[in-house]
């Protein structure tokens, strides 16, 4: 009986073990498309219409990380983002990491058309909390909207980015 329960269970993490090989992409559920929106090569312009660079967003790791490389309009200044949806806690996160030294570490979640990143809180000097938030928001056009905030005990009191992105292609 032993032996049967051995094999039995030998014969069930080969067939689990050949399901998970076969399975062309692990992450292809609604949650991980959820930022799907924003896959794609784009031109980036500023609220005045000044070009502020390009970004192109793909998906790579069989189709789990959404990876962005950005590059600004003088071509100085680059920076790559790292975006997966985290099936153990429902969240989407982000590592962005530029050439000024930059670390950002965001987590949110999709609502309606809106994908909404925040980082962790931050105790100021004066007991106020700040925290970053972006949100890329779809339009009607397909174009994306990306605002990259700081709130201050949960008000937006500076805006550090606001970027229309169009697709290149």
């Amino acid at each position: 009986m032993k032996k049967t329960i051995q094999i039995l269970a030998v014969v069930l993490l080969s067939v689990s073990s050949l399901e998970a090989q076969n399975n062309p992409c692990a992450c292809c559920t609604e949650d991980h498309a959820a930022f799907d929106f924003w896959l794609g090569k784009w031109e980036v312009t500023l609220p005045n219409g000044n070009i502020a660079g390009e970004n192109l967003i793909e998906k790579i790791q069989g189709d789990c990380v959404l990876r962005e490389n950005w590059k600004g309009a003088n071509g100085n200044f680059t920076g790559t983002s790292y975006n997966f949806y985290n099936t153990a806690t429902g969240l989407w996160e982000q590592l962005w990491l530029d050439t000024a030294g930059t670390i950002l570490k965001l987590t949110g979640k999709r609502i309606d058309n809106q994908m909404i990143l925040m980082s962790d809180e931050v105790v100021n000097e004066d007991e106020s909390i700040t925290v970053q938030r972006i949100t890329w928001t779809l339009l009607e056009d397909g174009k994306v909207r990306q605002v990259w905030e700081v709130l201050r005990d949960g008000v937006a009191v500076n805006v550090l980015f606001d970027g229309l992105y169009s697709k290149l292609e």
